[in-house]
């Protein structure tokens, strides 16, 4: 510990040993920037290893997400305390109920997340236009509510960090030349069917995957040392062709169908 508090479809943590590799060949640096921040994967697995710098900016334009990461960093007791609760009552008109619930305080809505969350189908964080949670009950017979010690540990882990509710291109705002930054955004999808970019009710399309690129673009120009994943489509290469590409394995769980899953190759883009 810690491990990421959250499941997230594309999570990191089958990646980790890549993901370690290229970052330690991009030390030193200054700052840590993570603008899609998820399941956290990757932070936490720096931190735990000690190898975050002074600074480090986790950000994500979805503010529940961010919401159950401040939750947690700065009222750790009091969302035990939730989940505890949520775990007492788990049940089928429970969850549809705390899917259906606005709380006001940012203990209660981080709470909301992560019991949504481990008690979904497959984990998955969904969001419609609205910006309505709208992912059905799963069926676990015991699902892990609360993790207490490792909550503690993830609090531990994030009091030195920034966090905020921000689109990735504020990075641009903030990244200077040194500073390291891993883009993780919604990836591209390999076929029309396959498509998941609704974790946030905004979407994540053809345009903002150009838009990422073109961001990259200048914080490499600016001397920013720049780590992105993605799928390894036609666009992705056209993209970032300027760049070093190369294709990992990373396992799948999160498909329809069960021989669907396992891993599939993907793309790691390095400007360093």
């Amino acid at each position: 510990m810690p491990r990421p508090f959250l499941k997230w479809a594309g999570g990191k943590t089958g990646l980790l040993a890549e993901l370690l590799e290229r970052v330690e060949a991009a030390q030193p640096f200054s700052s840590y920037f993570e603008p899609f921040i998820g399941g956290g994967a990757l932070f936490f697995e720096l931190a735990r290893l000690g190898r975050l710098p002074g600074c480090a900016v986790l950000s994500d334009a979805n503010v529940n997400l961010v919401s159950a990461y401040l939750g947690v960093r700065d009222h750790v007791d009091a969302v035990i305390r939730a989940l505890l609760r949520h775990k007492s009552l788990h049940s089928r008109d429970h969850y549809y109920a705390v899917r259906d619930a606005a709380p006001r305080s940012l203990p209660a809505r981080a709470a909301r997340v992560i019991y949504l969350n481990r008690t979904c189908f497959n984990g998955l964080y969904r969001e419609n236009s609205r910006g309505r949670f709208n992912v059905p009950m799963g069926r676990y017979k015991n699902p892990r509510i609360c993790d207490e010690s490792n909550l503690r540990a993830c609090s531990k882990a994030l009091q030195p960090a920034q966090l905020a509710v921000k689109p990735f291109q504020h990075v641009l705002d903030a990244g200077r030349t040194g500073d390291f930054v891993y883009f993780d955004p919604p990836y591209h999808p390999l076929s029309k069917t396959s498509s998941f970019t609704s974790y946030d009710r905004a979407g994540f399309g053809e345009k903002d995957q150009r838009l990422l690129a073109d961001v990259f673009a200048q914080l490499s120009a600016r001397g920013v040392k720049c780590l992105l994943s993605n799928s390894m489509t036609d666009l992705v290469r056209h993209l970032y062709a300027d760049f070093t590409i190369e294709e990992v394995y990373a396992p799948r769980h999160v498909n329809s169908r069960p021989d669907r899953r396992g891993k599939i190759p993907e793309a790691l883009i390095r400007n360093f």
